[in-house]
């Protein structure tokens, strides 16, 4: 068998589990990366004994143009032109998420992929995940009756990353676009993929990447920006969301927050049972007329073991099995609606209903 040809755009820190995912796949070349920073793509290339290097991304497309497959793992701005241009060479994509810097971008990007008969697959990780399977097992077997309330949690207390992170030009946005995209997106792919119709927001802008605390210890809580670093995003986000099926979830996502612990939870509330992950899954469910709470036996908290490799070996059989994607362009789009919804209402102070 004739193995696919893969190339990196942006070979910073993500792209490190999409490498080892390629490289662990039989049925993949890895082939080329490309990243405006030479001195990154040198050392990546070094790393990886990848020879095929690019600063431009045209350039390499063009030079290269039996690559058949991509992975965007740029900053987020960079994720709608790099897409684009990637699909317009007859590439298929598998761009990180989110997939851009609003929904314009993002539907931008699904029409290439349309036009060209092209592959685009967004990376919402926590679909692939083990604690993800087994919720949705439970649901899909109808155990949890209607799920018609939820809650997604992505709480840091002082976990700004530093870097084009907190560069709104670069990223788009602060902890809502970075983390809470995990936690919505899950929450909304366990309740079925329902259709936002309406959100209500805030966000704030209060301490920032903390940059007067003290590090007693390297890591701490995920501290890694610095003071010098730019931070022109909000620190906590919280909104409100409301689909066409009835049901609603809150969602909270901060890089600096006063808490005790971080925290990363999702809950879901049915008419016959509810569940938390936090991080082990628990059931709440009633059972010969008691309440009952429903533990595990063996343990239920996301494993990062095999995460990665579990999307990119679906992004590569969709390629060459025609397996259905899981993790489509649409629904990148309508997790882009939710978030420039959220920043919309935030600015303005009111519901804002998403069409």
């Amino acid at each position: 068998m004739e193995k696919i040809k893969v190339a990196i755009i942006g070979t910073g820190g993500i792209s490190k589990e999409h490498i080892k995912g390629y490289l662990n796949n039989p049925k993949v070349e890895l082939y080329a990366f490309c990243d405006i920073n030479e001195a990154q793509l040198n050392k990546m290339g070094d790393q990886y004994g990848v020879e095929r290097r690019y600063t431009d991304v045209n350039e390499m497309l063009r030079e290269l143009p039996e690559i058949d497959a991509v992975s965007v793992c740029t900053w987020n701005s960079a994720h709608a032109p790099c897409t684009i241009a990637a699909l317009n060479a007859g590439c298929h994509v598998l761009c990180e998420k989110p997939m851009a810097t609003s929904a314009e971008e993002a539907r931008a990007m699904k029409e290439a992929a349309e036009r060209h008969g092209k592959l685009l697959q967004i990376g919402f990780v926590r679909r692939y995940g083990n604690d993800c399977k087994i919720v949705k097992d439970y649901i899909d077997n109808g155990y949890f009756g209607d799920i018609y309330y939820g809650k997604a949690i992505y709480l840091r207390r002082n976990g700004a990353p530093g870097g084009w992170f907190g560069d709104k030009s670069r990223s788009g946005g602060g902890p809502l676009i970075d983390l809470g995209v995990h936690v919505i997106d899950l929450t909304r792919y366990l309740l079925g993929n329902p259709k936002p119709v309406s959100v209500y927001g805030a966000t704030f802008h209060k301490l920032a990447n903390r940059p007067g605390v003290k590090k007693i210890k390297k890591g701490y809580l995920s501290v890694s920006a610095g003071a010098d670093d730019i931070f022109d995003v909000e620190d906590l986000a919280t909104a409100m969301i409301r689909y066409d099926n009835g049901a609603v979830i809150q969602v909270e996502a901060s890089f600096s927050l006063n808490i005790k612990d971080n925290v990363g939870n999702i809950e879901l509330f049915g008419t016959e049972a509810g569940a938390r992950l936090d991080p082990e899954l628990e059931i709440f469910t009633n059972l010969n007329g008691y309440m009952n709470n429903v533990s595990f036996t063996s343990s239920t908290a996301l494993s990062f073991d095999g995460l990665f490799q579990n999307e990119i070996d679906h992004y590569v059989d969709c390629i060459t099995e025609g397996v259905a994607c899981i993790a489509p362009a649409e629904d990148g789009i309508a997790l882009m609606q939710i978030l420039d919804a959220i920043y919309e209402s935030a600015a303005t102070g009111h519901e804002v209903l998403i069409k």
